[in-house]
């Protein structure tokens, strides 16, 4: 188990040394990178959109119900939702489904020319596969992820002022201050933090798993689930680690 790990996590290195070597020809890795860019931003917008608001929803109807019979003012709500969103919420729950949407898609992808020997032609021609195929990955998840969990993060509190204000369990005013109250500016900075190193996690393990993929359909299909479970259990670990580190 151990050696198999340590095998794993060399071979990861090694790819990822490979990947950020100097490209042959940017205008190629160029238009490459737009296109992974459009994919990943445009293409998981809406489903990002539905999931932070039925999330920011629930959120505020939970702690709703958890203040009932409580001294904790109303305005509370707002307060909680904003916070629980941007700490944690929004970079996190965006990153597991884009690992599931946007993960499982990159180890397809490329496992898909593994298996068809493009990977191998473009090493006999002298060109830096991994160079080629995964640093336009990981650069256009690092440019859109971040921007993803922000638009998350807004809409996950506009769910909360959906469910908490016409529902008529607190008012306008009172939702407002409570997203206004007690902001800290580090949290911003912890959930990009997030983002950037979920990002990171997501597009290169996927990346990995597809890279070096074996066998026929049945492999790569492995390939896309281990993609998914691998990425989640690292971003979820991830999130404790900076949680310790920032908030220690």
């Amino acid at each position: 188990m151990i050696l198999k790990f340590f095998h794993h996590f060399g071979r990861y290195i090694l790819m990822l040394s490979k990947a950020v070597a100097r490209p042959e020809k940017f205008s190629m890795y160029w238009k490459e990178t737009v296109r992974q860019m459009y994919n990943i931003g445009i293409g998981s917008l809406i489903i990002i959109a539905l999931i932070s608001i039925f999330i920011g929803a629930v959120t505020a109807v939970q702690f709703s119900y958890q203040l009932g019979g409580t001294m904790i003012p109303p305005y509370y709500i707002g307060y909680i939702v904003r916070d629980i969103t941007i700490i944690e919420l929004a970079p996190t729950i965006s990153c597991l489904v884009l690992a599931g949407k946007v993960g499982s898609s990159f180890a397809s992808e490329i496992g898909g020319m593994r298996q068809k020997e493009h990977i191998d032609a473009l090493d006999v021609m002298g060109l830096n596969s991994a160079n080629y195929l995964i640093t336009p990955k990981i650069i256009a998840g690092l440019t859109m992820i971040p921007i993803l969990v922000t638009v998350s993060a807004f809409v996950g509190i506009m769910g909360g002022y959906l469910a908490s204000v016409p529902t008529g369990i607190i008012t306008e005013e009172e939702y407002v201050r409570g997203t206004r109250s007690f902001f800290e500016p580090f949290n911003v900075y912890m959930m990009y933090v997030k983002a950037v190193v979920f990002a990171f996690i997501l597009t290169s393990v996927s990346c990995y798993q597809g890279y070096y993929v074996t066998g026929g359909s049945i492999e790569l299909g492995k390939a896309s689930t281990n993609s998914v479970v691998f990425s989640s259990i690292l971003i979820l670990l991830a999130d404790y680690i900076i949680a310790v580190i920032l908030t220690g």
